[in-house]
């Protein structure tokens, strides 16, 4: 069975941001072929590859799990639906042609990911910090104690020459 790696969310999103962020950025450049500046085509397989995982994989994980996570409706009359990941299927919009992320959506979701990311790795770092701390703190309680415990202890010799 081979063990391929799960990517986090935090990793696609990183991932689709450092590969992305330059055609994004194209269309206010007039370099863009796209029509949309917000909706900004994804290459599934090339993010798949960079993260060492089957395309499949991240495919679903945007489309089945963070779409669903991030996409809502408007509170318009329509009721418009802002799509977090947009597929050809998903929408009735001919310029959708592929795979496709709301970036400048995903660009905050991104931040509050990692913003929650640096508050576990802070925690995480506190606690190994205490515990060495503790540790540290006990050895040199054991050593103290242990050494009381040698200068207290008396041979048969002592005895005999004490008498």
């Amino acid at each position: 069975m081979a063990n391929k790696r799960l990517p986090t969310d935090l990793e696609i999103l990183n991932t689709i941001y450092e590969e992305y962020y330059e055609e994004y950025e194209k269309f206010d450049r007039g370099q863009s072929t796209r029509k949309i500046k917000v909706y900004v085509p994804l290459d599934i397989a090339k993010i798949a590859e960079k993260l060492g995982t089957e395309k499949d994989i991240v495919y679903g994980r945007l489309n089945y799990h963070l779409n669903k996570k991030y996409s809502y409706k408007k509170d318009d009359e329509k009721g418009s639906k802002v799509l977090f990941f947009a597929h050809t299927e998903m929408t009735d919009d001919p310029e959708l042609e592929k795979d496709h992320i709301q970036f400048p959506y995903m660009a905050s979701v991104l931040a509050d990911l990692r913003q929650e990311h640096g508050k576990a790795w802070r925690a995480y770092r506190l606690a190994v910090a205490s515990l060495i701390i503790s540790l540290v703190s006990l050895s040199m309680t054991l050593a103290k104690t242990l050494t009381e415990i040698g200068s207290r202890s008396t041979t048969k010799a002592d005895v005999i020459q004490r008498k």
